[in-house]
């Protein structure tokens, strides 16, 4: 493996990384810094998170930059506050040596004043995010005439984050004549999209392989059911005492959400998302860094390019929707040679998000059960006792306590002061753990061979192929109940229904099927004879409710098309019935009405009375009848 000084890095520079602690060139350094230091054709980058991208295109940057010149020479896109900040306080560890260079962070979040005086002093080189670059721009503050190059940090994650037009219009203000730079941890679609739009004849290096997860993290996951996954949480948090990681959760009421809870309970932990200041956000990055807190749980935006040595464990409360950000996650830990675990917490549902993940990676995921009560138990004695025999005793300072201290002390053996230091810690959790129930999901089956896989798929599809909705998921019972769409019946009105029965009492509900007539839903096992007995008898407008277990042999399509004919056939008979008892009494009316007129004709042939006593001779005739 060559050094940096044959790679061709400058004497200043190879003085500030070896202050650093850098011996040797990581693989993506030791393939672009020749190519960037001796080439003009633009560059893709991938490699994994921590692998070194930052030097790899930041010391042959730095070392073209001229010193001279006040003017803006390069530029760096990074998509967070966070990655802007921590990318150029790296650019200032490397050109510590550096006479006359200077660096600038401009970033959204904080104010724009102290940014616009540091530019119109003189900066060489800015990193930025494209939002508060993009209103410098239009300030008419920043110039990128003179930008000889242009780097795009973490160019996969910016096209997440909806970056794209921001980038056009940046790149319109830079010359064409630039070289530009793409470094990202994965390869999507998009982003060999920007390489064909934007760049000339790119040179791609990859370290490793394309989408890889990192070599030495390992992969775990937890079944539980989605309403238990914080206390799964807690247990696993409990299980290792030393645990010093990041929880990731998707959104970022769902990340506060998660850490008021943990410190709430005690945990020494802070939330890391979009809804903070800068100054919030800074606070809680020094207190992590510094190891105040134990858990960060963040949002995948707001951990973007947080640089956190060290990490034991990443654990993904929710999985993410793009492979490739689980990949981000995970690449957290396990860096420069050490090991890490990733673990994802995840509920029945969740099953096939995690196989495609396994494809992703390459990477096959291990099950574990959420640790039991004596387990966190005892591994957290062991941790106390391990704490006890490190702990560091100043003799000279506690020796004017210790006799008072012994004689008080002194009616309790050895084993007794232990037991009791021991409860001391320790009631409240025994307390807590006393009656815990066993959280994990029903254990998956064994995988079956191939043969009995297909026979079982046989069994319970149709005969068009298409998988029968009458089977429930495992661990889940399938429930018929007679009413459907065109009853105007729907999922929500199911689980008000079931919610309303139950008197609060949690059932857990699985796949919703809405057909025509009828409709098929999931239920826990152990639940669907409770949700059948308090459901029978009552009624959806009108319609009274009939349910049962779902049953394999029966065609409830037809079934239900019976019904619906049958009641059909019903309705019209009646309507019919309904019409010829209302032609009959018409009928009826009128015979009544013409034999009355007739009567008075004939009863009154020379009378010449006015024409309202024969009015007043029908009432008559009507109050007769």
């Amino acid at each position: 493996m060559a050094t940096f000084k044959e790679l061709g890095v400058r004497d200043d520079l190879l003085r500030a990384i070896e202050m650093m602690g850098y011996e040797k060139p990581m693989p993506i350094q030791e393939m672009v810094i020749p190519h960037l230091l001796n080439e003009e054709t633009d560059v893709v980058g991938l490699a994994q998170t921590g692998t070194g991208k930052t030097a790899a295109f930041g010391l042959p940057m730095l070392q073209r930059i001229d010193t001279e010149s006040r003017a803006t020479q390069a530029l760096i896109l990074d998509p967070t506050r966070e990655l802007c900040l921590q990318t150029k306080t790296d650019l200032e560890d490397y050109a510590r040596y550096i006479d006359g260079l200077q660096v600038l962070a401009v970033y959204g979040g904080a104010s724009i004043e102290p940014q616009i005086k540091a530019v119109k002093r003189g900066v060489q080189v800015i990193v930025a995010t494209p939002g508060r670059l993009q209103d410098l721009i239009r300030r008419g503050v920043v110039k990128l005439d003179d930008v000889r190059t242009v780097i795009l940090d973490e160019a996969d994650e910016m096209l997440n984050m909806g970056f794209v037009d921001d980038i056009n219009e940046i790149l319109s203000h830079v010359p064409d004549e630039r070289k530009m730079l793409l470094f990202s941890a994965t390869m999507p679609r998009e982003i060999a999209n920007i390489a064909k739009d934007y760049m000339h004849d790119p040179v791609e290096f990859v370290a490793g392989t394309r989408n890889e997860g990192s070599a030495n993290v390992r992969h775990l996951y937890y079944m539980v059911k989605a309403s238990d996954k914080y206390l799964a949480l807690k247990r696993i948090v409990d299980y290792l005492p030393r645990i010093y990681g990041i929880v990731f959760c998707r959104t970022r009421a769902s990340a506060q959400e998660v850490a008021s809870q943990l410190i709430q309970d005690g945990y020494d932990a802070d939330a890391l998302h979009g809804d903070l200041s800068q100054a919030q956000r800074d606070a809680v990055m020094k207190k992590f860094r510094e190891r105040n807190l134990q858990l960060l749980v963040a949002t995948d935006v707001a951990a973007r390019g947080l640089d956190v040595n060290d990490l034991t464990h990443i654990i993904s409360y929710s999985l993410p929707d793009d492979n490739d950000i689980y990949n981000h996650r995970s690449g957290r830990t396990g860096r420069a040679g050490k090991t890490g675990i990733s673990i994802a917490i995840i509920h029945s549902r969740e099953r096939s998000k995690l196989r495609q993940i396994e494809k992703h990676i390459g990477k096959e995921f291990e099950r574990r059960e959420v640790p039991k009560a004596e387990e966190i138990i005892e591994k957290q004695l062991f941790n106390l006792a391990d704490r006890l025999e490190n702990v560091e005793v100043r003799e000279e300072e506690i020796a004017p306590y210790l006799p008072n201290v012994l004689k008080k002390l002194s009616w309790l053996s050895g084993e007794d002061v232990v037991k009791r230091l021991l409860s001391l810690e320790f009631n409240r959790m025994l307390d807590y753990y006393k009656k815990a129930p066993v959280l994990d999901i029903v254990p998956e089956k064994k995988e079956r061979s191939r043969g009995e896989k297909k026979e079982r798929n046989a069994r319970n599809r149709k005969p068009n192929g298409e998988k029968d909705r009458r089977t429930g998921e495992d661990g889940y019972d399938r429930v018929f109940i007679n009413v459907g769409k065109s009853h105007g019946f729907y999922a929500p009105d199911l689980i008000r229904m079931i919610n309303a029965t139950e008197g609060g009492k949690k059932v857990g509900i699985g796949r919703i099927d809405l057909l025509t007539n009828y409709s098929l839903f999931d239920v826990r096992q152990g639940d669907a004879h409770t949700v059948i007995n308090a459901l029978r008898n009552s009624e959806f407008f009108g319609k009274r409710l009939y349910l049962e277990i779902a049953d394999v042999n029966k065609d409830y399509a037809a079934i239900s098309y019976e019904g619906e004919v049958k009641k059909n056939r019903a309705e019209r008979r009646r309507a019919k019935f309904e019409g010829m008892e209302r032609e009959r009494r018409r009928r009826s009316d009128r015979r009544t009405r013409r034999d009355a007129e007739r009567g008075f004709k004939k009863r009154n042939k020379n009378d010449q009375e006015a024409p309202g006593n024969y009015d007043k001779f029908m009432k008559k005739s009507r109050r007769k009848r």
